[in-house]
């Protein structure tokens, strides 16, 4: 299999704003044209080296870009309060100061939310869609008061060994079993970002629903959902299969994240619904 490039990580200026980014590049063959890019949007307090074992598991030929939103990881806080329209718009700037004008988009959690607003707000930039334990927003079937309590907090980002205690309850899957390797995966290579930005992410969603336009998303959509997610009730994913009209559904044997604790599996998966057909044809049926 052909090697993947080294991630390139690095500060962009976009709209007055310094923004973390990593971009790893694809790994074309010689006089083939460069394909579309995929980005990825992270969950709530993550930056965005918690998705390295699952960008490692990448297809090689795939560019990925991955950023941390403003007051996360490596990017300052914004200016001001900002929702998910705003960042749509903000991601759009941000893509094309890298010189995209087409993407795919991988949202995980938070992050799929924002995922399903950039679908919605760029139909014609953004091809394909994979949304990964997430759900519609305010009007979805939510965890347990439990887990939402330890939700509004980033106290699990800054201290390793309350991640540890609250790995299997939070998280499911893979962690019930070993919730030790919570501190690898959120605290070995993470970066963490001030309590205003956690807070800010907080307040991005409130009041936020897809549910209503999930029936007008245009994109081909891969939802991917745990079996064991007690943040995101599987349910939710099944309520998002039936309503997107070009959306399939893969339950997988893990928890919340399972996108990095089975990346093994789920990396091949996403390479695979993206490549298909390489003619790439447009967003827009062109």
């Amino acid at each position: 299999m052909t090697t993947a490039a080294s991630p390139q990580v690095r500060q962009v200026r976009v709209v007055g704003h310094d923004v973390r980014v990593s971009v790893r590049p694809a790994v074309r063959e010689p006089g083939t044209e460069p394909g579309i890019p995929l980005l990825l949007c992270n969950g709530i307090g993550a930056s965005l080296d918690l998705l390295q074992p699952f960008v490692d598991e990448v297809d090689p030929r795939i560019e990925v870009i991955s950023f941390d939103v403003p007051g996360v990881g490596g990017s300052p806080d914004p200016l001001v309060p900002y929702n998910f329209a705003a960042l749509a718009w903000f991601v759009g700037k941000l893509l094309d100061r890298l010189g995209h004008d087409t993407y795919d988009v991988l949202g995980i959690s938070w992050g799929g939310g924002l995922a399903q607003q950039l679908a919605f707000h760029n139909p014609r930039r953004c091809r394909r869609l994979v949304l990964v334990s997430t759900a519609t927003g305010s009007l979805m079937v939510p965890a347990s008061p439990r887990v939402l309590r330890k939700m509004v907090t980033p106290k699990r980002y800054r201290d390793p060994d309350y991640a540890v205690r609250v790995a299997a309850e939070l998280y499911g899957g893979r962690l019930r079993e070993d919730p030790a390797r919570v501190r690898e995966l959120m605290h070995d290579r993470s970066r963490v970002g001030s309590r205003r930005g956690y807070l800010l992410q907080l307040l991005a969603g409130a009041g936020w629903s897809s549910l209503p336009a999930l029936p007008f998303l245009r994109q081909e959509t891969l939802v991917l959902a745990g079996l064991d997610d007690p943040i995101i009730p599987l349910v939710n994913a099944r309520i998002m299969q039936r309503l997107i009209p070009r959306a399939r559904l893969r339950v997988y044997d893990d928890g919340h994240l399972g996108l990095v604790t089975s990346a093994d599996t789920l990396g091949p998966e996403v390479s695979r619904f993206l490549l298909r057909n390489e003619e790439r044809v447009s967003p827009s049926g062109a």
